[in-house]
């Protein structure tokens, strides 16, 4: 075991202890719960649309046969291609950030009681230079879901909203954020023009839309919780359905991520017999928009089934016994 796991193992239950400290509800017992590796890594400005352009991407003619990113680089490429990439050349890295780590292995666990599903990520950060692009948090941790509505998030993963012309990327226009294919139609001359209201709106009753849940972080200031769908845009719910909890304890960063299974909405259920797709991000030392780490797609079913993830009916931590009451003092 590598003395970075080592730390995570050996922090769970320091940070388990913090984290109901910080307000968080009722978790599950996270010993009967199995953790995988996850790696997150710097993706630079390799959009989807590079990845698609003949002769830039060598795996290209293997996802159109039908192979997903995961099934060709999962946990072998992520540590290599994110240190290459955050200080690659200009054409894919114009604004390199000095000194970043490329990549971050994440121990992930996931889980659900009776009516709550569980996200929880332990990590360490490493040295993370303060980029100063987002001044009011230092950290955000996020997972995007989709039930099955979204192809491409099944084969793709993050990269299925990660485009040309999104903010900060090689054609980017500051007013765009990450968008699914299915909300655009071809244009004259090869441009792209977001769907009539009507046909967005249609889809958003469908379901056709990703959902992310995000946590913000400021070291001694409380978990902020904030989430919504991604279809034409990134959209923020202004009332998030999601609860958040984070710590850090001995250079390990815990996030818990938690919602109501079934939750009115735009809110994706998540139910038994159903297979799911997950994407994982952190943006770390005050970045925004494309400097983030990114994970590959993965899967997920409640119960049983095949999936990366085996989300069990876990039961509730059990609450710590009371202190006994002090002696009275002698007379």
């Amino acid at each position: 075991m590598s003395s970075g796991i080592s730390r995570i193992v050996g922090a769970l239950a320091v940070s388990a202890a913090l984290l109901t400290a910080n307000g968080a509800q009722a978790a599950p017992d996270w010993s009967k719960v199995k953790a995988k590796n996850v790696w997150v890594f710097y993706p630079a400005q390799v959009a989807w649309e590079r990845l698609m352009t003949p002769g830039r991407h060598s795996g290209r003619s293997k996802f159109i046969a039908g192979k997903n990113c995961f099934s060709c680089h999962g946990n072998i490429d992520e540590d290599p291609l994110g240190s290459s990439l955050v200080h690659a050349e200009k054409d894919i890295e114009p604004t390199p950030i000095p000194m970043k780590p490329g990549a971050i292995k994440m121990a992930v666990k996931l889980a659900h009681d009776a009516d709550t599903f569980y996200a929880r990520m332990d990590f360490e950060l490493g040295d993370q230079p303060n980029a100063g692009q987002d001044k009011d948090w230092e950290t955000k941790v996020t997972l995007m879901l989709d039930d099955g509505t979204v192809p491409e998030m099944t084969r793709a993963g993050c990269w299925s909203v990660c485009h040309d012309d999104v903010n900060s990327m090689n054609r980017g226009d500051e007013k765009i954020t990450k968008y699914i294919f299915a909300s655009r139609v071809p244009g004259d001359g090869g441009t792209i023009a977001i769907k009539p209201e009507e046909e967005l709106a249609k889809m958003r009753a469908e379901g056709n839309y990703l959902e992310y849940w995000q946590a913000r972080i400021n070291p001694g200031k409380r978990t902020t919780p904030v989430d919504g769908i991604i279809l034409e845009k990134r959209t923020e719910n202004a009332k998030p359905a999601i609860s958040v909890s984070s710590s850090t304890a001995k250079g390990v960063t815990t996030v818990i991520l938690s919602r109501k299974m079934k939750v009115d909405g735009l809110h994706k259920a998540i139910v038994p017999g159903k297979t799911y797709s997950l994407g994982f991000a952190i943006h770390g030392g005050n970045t925004a928009h494309r400097f983030h780490y990114v994970s590959f797609e993965r899967s997920m079913v409640l119960d049983q089934g095949e999936g990366d993830f085996v989300a069990e009916l876990v039961p509730a931590a059990p609450a710590p016994a009371p202190k006994a009451a002090p002696a009275p003092a002698a007379k």
